[in-house]
């Protein structure tokens, strides 16, 4: 695996940051506190996510800022992949907002996750290691580098046994032992049910079911003939029962039909009086209808009489109201046009008057605007006096600042404070960052001098760590001592130029104030003047327009008054048209009544013929009765003859005979009827006790076939108990096996490793248990445990470890796998000069061994010098965010830091 590009927006101290990691060493260099170690950590969070962070989401957004983005692309095992992570700030609360994985297959096909536990999911599946396999195999956090030694046997063994998958061995072990304890339940539990199974067919067998069925079948067949003796007889007794019934049947029809029949006859009867009745009713409307008639006839000629018409047939009447309809129509028509047109008058003398009354208002309303314009003329000439006052004052109050500028910096002319005081805020920054290194440089050296005394006092020489006696480096002591004095004297040479810098700021920033409000000055007495010559071309233009607005009023009364005479015109020419209308009108009443008689004569015509109509139909309507009266009369004739044939088809003693044969017949069946139902009971009870002796003998065959399947089952789980323990066994001894090959091959990567960058007269080599316990061995045999060695060296010690344990899980068990790149940040923390060659000595012995990408971060010198590639971060103290540049030659850029130093 190696990384390739990271890109950070708002992520701690970065506000936007894009880096790109090539293959090699790449150190990442800068002042402590500016922001080295984050880089490594918005790896890792790309990676995993929350689950590597020590804090909350909240550490991650910078300050002040509501979002922040993380973007990292990678190569693993020769497929590219994007991880892009964005959280927001809402209130407290800091969520994620997106998460989303891209990469393919290996085979072309695209690859995607969205989702922050997605993203974290398939990178453990990808890299074979979650979060804190990561940390303990390829990232040594910085603080955390003794954390492999300080840790217990058990602990390291937990560790590399996940990093090794051989956890997963101890999870198949597991599940093959509750397997095994699970066959064991199913198989006791089928032993018991074959014994209880065993113990039912027993039972079954001794009831000897077969001979019990056939004595009970038999029984069955006697009822059963019993029962259709029983059955014919009543059978018989039903036919005897339907003839009865069929003649008792169909003289009660030959009855029914006779009442019928007097039924229709009495009906008949009824109806031919009840329609004679009405045909003499219809006869009394028809003459009543005549008479009306005649009445109309009379009164018909009257109305006629009243008309211009010398007859009172429909054409004449239908043509003189076409003629009178047609007057009206037209008389109507002139009308409305005479009243829109006398409306047309009203309304222009009304437009008229209200025009005029508009003019006299236009007129009122221009007088007072004038007014009101030469009132603003006289307050824009007093806004301009007052202005030119204020613009005095602001010459005098620059006047005044220009004294105090010049007398405070003689040599700064106006227009240059912010030059200078950036200028000196530059210098200000140099001067801080070097006095943060010289400060680093002196804790440094306080902690070489601390370490050396304490070995000294221990009778060991400070620098190679041997009794004093045999050390040729004794004097080393004091040259560190002295390099802390020449240190401290340069902290404070530092602190008094940083305070003579501070007061030079101070006034620096007064003349930036200074500067500024003269600005504001010059800009003030601009805009004052501008408006001076607004004001007085406001007051020119406003008496200009009230002369206008005068003018103008004298206009509109002019118009206003031209316009009253033209309205009194219109009102005569409305009033004139109004008499006309009158005229017109009293000519359409006259109409309006000639057709109102013509109305009525049509009216009286037409109930004339309405009752010439009706004497017809009740003329009609009587012949139609009587033709309907001698139809029935008729009908009657046939009933009554029907009737009397009916009354000669039985005699009595053919009825009798058939009611004593019915009764006979009904009393057989009602006595039969609970022979039978006690029968078939017996017989439903024998069918049921057959039922359950078959239903038993099913049973006895199933028991039986389901012994047979269980006794199967049985001897399959006894076969599976069996295989579970030897799988169980399996995975047991594999896991021992294969911790005993990885302790062996650990601890000869551990001895080859610390020999090459540690090989001296002072250790043999170092032992590792199939417990995970180390221990060093001196060359004269006398073990030494890893936490006696000295700061430096069980630094060393622990760096070793890493990477022998990183060698291990990049060879694995099954040939070389893809692994993360080895990130060191802060190695060099608890090592001095010494050790920290011995440190580079190890970076490249990772690189001989393959490994394709290591990061460090440090602000050592020597480890920058064995970088193929240089990051140097910086980080601004006035905005307090971090920056990381790239070098194009790491050995180049070293020599520049030196130069500065």
């Amino acid at each position: 695996m190696r990384f390739s590009r990271l890109r950070l927006s708002n992520f701690k101290p970065y506000g936007d940051a894009d880096v790109e990691l090539t293959d090699g060493v790449t150190v990442i260099h800068g002042l402590n506190g500016s922001g080295k170690s984050s880089l490594l950590e918005a790896c890792f969070f790309a990676l995993y996510g929350s689950k590597a962070l020590p804090g909350t989401l909240d550490d991650i957004i910078s300050n002040s800022e509501e979002e922040a983005a993380v973007e990292l692309w990678f190569t693993h095992d020769g497929v590219d992949y994007h991880i892009e992570r964005q959280l927001r700030r809402s209130g407290d609360r800091v969520s994620t907002r997106k998460c989303v994985l891209e990469g393919d297959d290996g085979s072309g096909d695209p690859i995607s996750r969205d989702g922050a536990r997605a993203v974290r999911e398939f990178v453990t599946d990808l890299l074979r290691m979650d979060a804190e396999a990561f940390v303990n195999c390829a990232y040594v956090r910085q603080g955390e580098v003794n954390k492999l030694i300080n840790a217990s046997p058990s602990q390291r063994q937990d560790m590399i046994d996940d990093l090794l998958q051989l956890g997963v061995l101890e999870t198949y072990r597991d599940r093959a032992g509750e397997a095994r304890l699970a066959v064991t339940d199913l198989l006791q539990n089928a032993r018991g049910s074959l014994e209880t199974i065993d113990e039912q067919i027993e039972a079954k067998e001794e009831q000897d079911l077969h001979a019990r069925l056939n004595e009970l079948e038999t029984k069955r067949d006697e009822v059963d003939e019993e029962i259709e003796n029983y059955e014919a007889q009543r059978e018989k007794a039903n036919e005897t029962l339907e003839e009865a019934q069929s003649v008792l049947a169909e003289y009660e029809e030959h009855q029914a039909e006779i009442e019928d029949l007097e039924t229709e006859i009495d009906e008949l009867e009824t109806e031919i009086s009840e329609t004679e009745a009405e045909r003499d009713d219809l006869g009394d409307k028809r003459r009543e209808a005549i008479e009306e008639r005649d009445e109309l006839e009379t009164e018909l000629d009257d109305k006629l009489a009243e008309t211009e018409l010398t007859e009172a047939t429909a054409e004449a009447i239908a043509d003189r109201r076409e003629t009178l309809a047609d007057r009206h129509e037209t008389l109507g028509d002139e009308i409305a046009d005479l009243r829109v047109e006398a409306t047309g008058y009203e309304n222009q003398a009304e437009n008229l008057r209200e025009s005029a009354d508009d003019l006299e208002t236009q007129a009122d309303d221009a007088e007072e605007r004038a007014d009101t314009l030469e009132s603003e003329a006289g307050d824009a000439e007093t806004n301009a006096e007052e202005c030119d006052a204020e613009r005095d004052e602001i010459d005098d109050e620059r006047e005044d600042l220009v004294e105090q500028f010049e007398a405070a910096e003689p040599d700064i002319e106006i227009g240059e404070a912010e030059t200078h005081r950036e200028a000196l805020q530059t210098e200000r920054q140099e001067l801080g960052e070097e006095l943060a290194e010289t400060r680093t440089r002196l804790e440094t050296a306080r902690e070489a001098v601390a370490e050396a005394e304490d070995l000294l006092a221990e009778g060991n020489c400070p620098t190679c760590g041997q009794p004093v006696e045999d050390a040729p480096h004794v004097d080393d002591l004091d040259e560190k001592r002295k390099r802390v004095e020449e240190l401290e004297a340069d902290i404070e040479e530092l602190e008094a130029q940083r305070e003579t810098l501070d007061d030079r700021l101070d006034t620096a920033e007064r003349l930036v104030e200074i500067e500024t409000r003269i600005d504001d000055l010059d800009d003030e007495r601009e805009r004052l003047t501008e408006r001076i010559e607004t004001y007085r071309e406001t007051a020119a233009d406003k008496r200009e327009q009230a002369a206008e607005e005068r003018e103008a009023a004298t206009e509109k009364r002019e118009e206003a008054a031209e316009r009253r005479e033209a309205a009194d015109a219109k009102a005569d020419d409305a009033e004139s048209t109004r008499e006309t209308i009158e005229a017109k009108t009293d000519d359409r009443e006259a109409v309006s009544d000639a057709l109102d008689r013509l109305d009525r004569l049509d009216a009286t015509r037409e109930e004339i013929n309405e009752l010439e109509t009706q004497i017809e139909d009740l003329t009609d309507q009587r012949e139609t009765l009587a033709e309907r009266n001698e139809e029935r009369r008729e009908w009657l004739a046939d009933k009554r003859e029907q009737r009397d044939e009916l009354l000669d088809v039985f005699d009595d003693d053919r009825i009798e005979t058939a009611r004593e044969r019915k009764a006979n017949a009904e009393q057989y069946i009602e006595d039969v009827e609970p022979e039978l139902a006690d029968l078939r009971e017996r017989r439903d009870e024998l069918q049921n006790a057959i039922g359950g002796v078959t239903a038993d003998i099913e049973q006895l065959e199933s028991l039986r076939e389901e012994r047979e399947a269980i006794a199967e089952r049985v001897d399959r789980l006894e076969l599976v108990h069996s295989e579970t323990e030897d799988i169980e066994t399996m995975y047991g001894d594999l896991r021992t096996e294969l911790r005993r090959r990885n302790v062996e091959s650990l601890e000869r990567m551990l001895n080859e490793t610390f020999d090459l960058v540690y090989g001296n007269d002072a250790y043999a080599r170092i032992e590792l248990d199939n417990e995970y316990d180390l221990t060093v061995y001196q060359k004269d045999g006398q073990p030494l445990e890893p936490g006696q060695l000295s700061g430096g060296e069980r630094a060393l010690f622990n760096l070793s470890l890493r990477c022998a344990i990183y060698r291990l899980l990049a060879e694995g068990i099954e040939g070389a796998a893809p692994t993360p790149p080895l990130i060191l940040d802060e190695p060099t923390v608890f090592l001095d000069a010494g050790h920290v060659g011995r440190l580079v000595d190890l970076v490249e012995e990772m690189r001989g061994f393959g490994v394709r990408q290591i990061l460090i971060v440090s602000h050592d010198d020597e480890l920058v010098g064995a970088a193929d590639e240089l990051i140097t971060v910086e980080k601004d103290p006035t905005t307090n965010r971090s920056t990381a540049t790239r070098a194009a030659d790491p050995d180049l850029e070293l020599l520049g830091g030196v130069a500065d130093d």
